[in-house]
């Protein structure tokens, strides 16, 4: 008996970034800008009050869990367990994103959602049906992370997740499994190559995403725009909202790819790692996803899935970094 393919629960429309299809578009109007100085979409004079600085940081990122024992194959998982409750249900409930090209994005021929994160949310489901494709996919704003995590709607969350202390109050991450880099996403022909030469200039992030407070702690006095996603930045940035937008390398790699009229450019300004976010109550799932991540640092296959999705836009291709454990 075939399984079912991937269930998607979206609630936020896919934006889609051709330049012709954006142009094509009369009636167009993006989201409002937040952020200080940010002006509204009519051009209207930059806002007088600027907008609060992002709460800091609140000290040290504690490490994740260790693997206990070998890994259950799909027929041997504890009883009782937060796997066996997944398998009972019949599919793995996964926050992603469907914007994001290379990372989690939609393919238009085939509808599916693909990327790199999403290899990881089939590995998941692979370990505890024995069938990658036994997966719901809610597809939510970056915003929403936490918060998917909090009121118990997801299992696990996959989506450029950055581990910071402050999410670690919600959030029990894994090892982290990609190693990325903020940096800037320009037009072609700007002529921009580093963050000086946008001084005083509007800059884009995505609302929620740790990229902002580092854009804010700059001495640049730059003024800095935040919308939900980084499609939505690089709409903004194509219509001349914008000069720059700002994100992980990962990200904005496929950005790039989809527009061949911008570039990423620019010196690391902050270096993160993504993890995959779950419940402090699922602490066994936690323990079971990090002995996943061990089996594909050992075989490569972690390695494989980032050079087959981003080996063609990023040189080099972000490192898996190694496990480290608090207990």
């Amino acid at each position: 008996m075939t399984s079912p393919g991937p269930v998607v629960d979206v609630k936020r429309p896919l934006v889609f970034l051709a330049v012709a299809a954006i142009l094509s578009l009369g009636g167009f109007v993006l989201p409002s800008l937040h952020g200080n100085g940010s002006a509204a979409a009519s051009g209207e004079q930059a806002a007088t009050k600027p907008r609060p600085p992002s709460k800091p940081d609140c000290g040290t990122v504690r490490e994740s869990l260790r693997p206990v024992g070998p890994l259950p194959s799909p027929q041997a998982l504890p009883s009782g367990s937060t796997m066996a409750r997944i398998k009972a249900r019949g599919r793995l409930i996964a926050g992603v994103d469907q914007g994001k090209y290379l990372l989690g994005y939609r393919n238009p021929q085939t509808g599916q959602l693909e990327g790199s994160d999403i290899d990881l949310v089939h590995m998941i489901a692979a370990a505890i049906f024995g069938d990658p494709n036994r997966v719901q996919f809610v597809v939510r704003d970056i915003a929403d992370r936490v918060s998917l995590i909090e009121q118990g709607q997801v299992d696990i969350v996959v989506n450029s997740f950055t581990v910071t202390c402050l999410r670690q109050k919600s959030v029990e991450f894994s090892t982290p499994y990609t190693t990325v880099h903020q940096r800037l996403l320009v037009p072609a022909a700007s002529g921009v190559n580093e963050v000086e030469q946008l001084a005083g200039q509007r800059v884009c992030t995505s609302i929620g995403a740790t990229n902002e407070a580092v854009l804010r702690r700059l001495p640049l006095h730059l003024q800095v725009v935040t919308l939900p996603g980084i499609p939505d930045c690089v709409v903004a940035l194509q219509q001349g909202k914008v000069a720059a937008v700002s994100s992980d390398d990962a990200i904005l790699a496929g950005m790039a790819a989809q527009d061949p009229q911008t570039k990423v450019v620019g010196r690391a300004l902050a270096e993160t790692r993504y993890a995959i976010g779950m419940s402090p109550k699922h602490v066994d799932l936690v323990r079971f996803v990090n002995g996943l991540l061990e089996r594909g640092r050992a075989d490569g296959s972690l390695a494989a899935s980032a050079h087959k999705w981003l080996g063609e836009q990023l040189h080099p291709v972000p490192a898996v970094p190694p496990a480290k454990y608090r207990d």
